[in-house]
């Protein structure tokens, strides 16, 4: 006899991996556009499938207990499994050529590798080029025709540029930093034009903060390494952040709020469909990661 099988709904698995990410089930119910009293009943619904609770509470934040963490592992598969496989579809068409796709560091040290693994699998005859550029010169590669579509901070004033999201702005320190009272704020960036700090020292700015400059360098990786190091703190977006380094919050000093930073698409008037069917992917992964933690308004142009 064969035993009865639960079939796990995957719009309730999408939902428990969404809250998990965005590390609150309200920002999950924002971007799968479902009331909170719906994201609570997937919730709910999926514990009772189980028959174990997923997660509890810890001080103001759920964690996920120990079979949450199993079932996180699995969701994560089923999910990937699943759109593969809408992918896959696509590949029946008989998609070939070039990509030629342009993203910002944070991007491409995070999540572009598994994407570009994922559509390498779904459309084998097509090839990718990734650019790693600072956002002014790829938005203008777009506007030229080298690249068929770029991600950047912030709108530029390219006319090709669409908003599709929003990230938080989080001020970022190592784990021991502390903030000196009286003493100016070292701040570490990437090199002169760069909008993240010129976020930050508008923001100090208006707040009456001293601050100076303490560290600038050409890559993320070098941002990293002096925050790393205690030179200074940095500002990128929230929920970027390598696991040793920590987001500094309201009571560690008196950084002020930095509002949000707009993720730009810039797509070529010319654009094909196989590098469609790559932007519409770009689009999934870029938009996973929506959510507001503060006030503000988004950056109209940035580097």
């Amino acid at each position: 006899m064969v035993a009865n099988l639960v079939n796990l709904d995957m719009d309730v698995l999408r939902t428990f991996v969404a809250g998990m990410d965005l590390g609150s089930f309200a920002k999950a119910a924002d971007r799968l556009g479902r009331s909170p009293s719906a994201i609570s009943l997937h919730l709910r619904k999926l514990e009772d499938q189980i028959g174990q609770p997923l997660v509890r509470k810890q001080g103001r934040g759920l964690v996920l207990t120990e079979a949450g963490e199993t079932m996180m592992g699995y969701a994560r598969r089923i999910l990937d499994l699943n759109d593969e496989a809408k992918l896959a579809l696509g590949s029946l068409t008989g998609l070939e050529g070039w990509v030629r796709v342009g993203v910002p560091q944070d991007f491409a040290e995070t999540w572009l590798p598994p994407l570009l693994a994922r559509f390498q699998r779904a459309h084998p005859k097509v090839r990718v080029e990734a650019r790693v550029d600072r956002g002014a010169a790829m938005a203008d590669a777009v506007g030229a025709g080298t690249l068929d579509l770029a991600l950047t901070w912030g709108t530029l004033g390219r006319p090709y540029g669409r908003v599709v999201g929003e990230r938080p702005l989080a001020w970022i320190a190592a784990g021991d930093h502390c903030i000196v009272d009286e003493e100016p704020i070292p701040l570490v960036a990437f090199d002169a034009p760069c909008g993240f700090q010129r976020r930050a020292t508008e923001a100090l700015d208006a707040a009456g903060l001293p601050w100076r400059h303490a560290f600038s360098t050409s890559s993320l990786l070098g941002v990293w390494a002096a925050v790393r190091a205690g030179l200074g703190v940095t500002v990128r977006t929230a929920g970027m952040v390598p696991p040793d380094l920590r987001e500094l919050r309201p009571g560690d000093g008196p950084l002020p709020c930095l509002g949000t930073l707009a993720l730009v698409l810039h797509r070529s008037p010319s654009m094909t469909h196989t590098a469609d069917a790559f932007a519409a992917l770009l689009l999934d992964a870029a938009e996973a990661g929506n959510g507001w933690e503060c006030s503000g308004s988004p950056a109209s142009s940035l580097w």
